[in-house]
């Protein structure tokens, strides 16, 4: 009886949680030009919408540059972090662990404040590459804890029978390391892709006045009147995510990659 209950009790939690979503694709494939559910018709031109027209195309072309290069910088920095981590076992060497989960941690508004004084200050506010290093600074937590569980799982045997051959640290780390740790460095990256790719307060507050991200776009249209496209666009964004999470859960280690331990150590 308990557990039926608790199955019950799961099963009204979740469905109250996707109920907005529910609305929201409804929404999307309304076929008139109005925020109505249920939806009035069935249509796909709003969907069709994003790729056709110039403004929402400009936006999502914006939107993936931004996060793809976004999320390699992310990646190209919490990788030599996470490899320092690992080969240097020190209390002191934990302040560069929190260095890099701090800007995670803090309240968005504050780091994308903080990033428009900092880029403002400089002179360089408004520049597209600013958002892509803000954005990158923003989410390195993401790849900086895939990889540390990355490093941490590879058994240091192998880099010391490595290193008895006479492999120097470059070659460990091209031999030995990079192929263990690859599903960690893609599962990373797409982390910080999907985020960055949603992102809307940092975005907003480094480069909102000179280049549109599709968040961006969406909050300037609501100016003008509320159309399907903003909730075709929000659906596409869901999509985006639910295949990006479903390919790193088929090919990759999921458990593992959220911190479980393999052989029921």
């Amino acid at each position: 009886m308990g557990r039926h209950l608790s199955r019950l009790y799961l099963a009204a939690v979740a469905l109250f949680l996707a109920l907005p979503l529910v609305v929201v694709a409804g929404v999307s494939v309304n076929e008139k030009q109005s925020l109505t559910f249920p939806p009035e018709g069935f249509s796909l031109a709003w969907y069709a919408q994003i790729f056709v027209d110039s403004g929402w195309r400009s936006a999502l072309i914006n939107s993936v540059v931004l996060a793809m290069t976004a999320a390699a910088l992310a990646v190209a920095i919490a990788f030599p972090l996470a490899w320092f981590l690992w080969r240097r076992i020190a209390p002191w060497a934990n302040i560069f662990q929190v260095l890099g989960l701090a800007p995670f941690i803090l309240p968005p508004v504050i780091t994308a404040l903080g990033m428009l004084t900092f880029w403002a200050t400089l002179g360089f506010y408004g520049q597209a590459w600013t958002a892509v290093i803000s954005h990158a600074i923003f989410f390195v937590t993401l790849p900086l804890v895939t990889l540390s569980l990355g490093f941490s799982s590879i058994d240091r045997s192998l880099v010391e029978a490595a290193a008895t051959m006479g492999a120097d640290d470059r070659i460990v780390l091209r031999t030995v390391v990079l192929p263990l740790i690859l599903p960690y460095i893609v599962s990373g990256f797409a982390f910080a892709f999907v985020l960055s790719l949603n992102e809307y307060i940092v975005a907003y507050m480094t480069v909102g006045f000179t280049v549109e991200t599709l968040p961006i776009k969406i909050f300037n249209a609501l100016r003008y009147g509320y159309t399907p496209t903003m909730a075709s666009v929000s659906i596409f964004f869901v999509v985006v995510a639910a295949v990006v999470f479903a390919l790193i859960a088929r090919f990759g280690d999921l458990p593992k990659l959220l911190g479980a331990l393999s052989d029921g150590k």
